[in-house]
């Protein structure tokens, strides 16, 4: 049985399907959500979300069988390396502005924005853009950038195969 990568159900029979670009495999109920995809009925092929069991035993969903090889370990990529905005940005920025002496007024006309734009960010009403960030931190003193916890939100989900866009995804009907 394999899981379709839409709704998360476990289908033994799945599609192939283009979502805006994107192949995925998919059970009958969500084909329509998408073109159905011709493929190739050789036997050799092979592709790298094949599941096929190929020098192994397949492995039920419910027993320890995995299909990574084991390892907790995953790739670095891009993403590992960059920063998000903290989460206590508007804290940060607050107490870095009274530290400083200044008035939301006063730290505005020095960043050349507007007032109302200090209070919003003060009260985690709004984000601040990347220029407006960099202008804050430079002024006073402080960083607004934390490191990106990028593993937390995929390590959770189901036990039987992590996350999918089921998971993910909000359907309009």
């Amino acid at each position: 049985m394999v899981q379709c990568e839409m709704c998360g159900a476990e289908t033994a029979n799945p599609k192939t399907i283009k979502v805006e670009g994107a192949e995925l495999d998919v059970c009958s109920d969500c084909t329509e959500f998408g073109t159905e995809v011709k493929t190739e009925s050789s036997s050799s092929t092979s592709t790298k979300y094949s599941t096929s069991s190929s020098g192994g035993s397949s492995g039920s969903s419910g027993s320890g069988g995995s299909s990574s090889g084991g390892s907790k370990r995953r790739r670095r990529d891009m993403f590992d390396e960059m920063q998000e905005l903290a989460s206590d940005y508007d804290e940060r920025i607050r107490n870095a502005r009274e530290q400083a002496g200044y008035s939301q007024e006063d730290l505005a006309d020095e960043l050349n924005e507007k007032a109302s734009l200090v209070r919003k960010l003060e009260r985690g009403d709004i984000l601040p853009s990347d220029d407006v960030r960099q202008k804050l931190e430079k002024k006073l003193g402080v960083s607004l950038l934390e490191a990106a916890d990028g593993d937390e939100e995929w390590e959770s989900g189901s036990a039987e195969g992590g996350l999918t866009l089921g998971d993910m995804v909000k359907r309009k009907d």
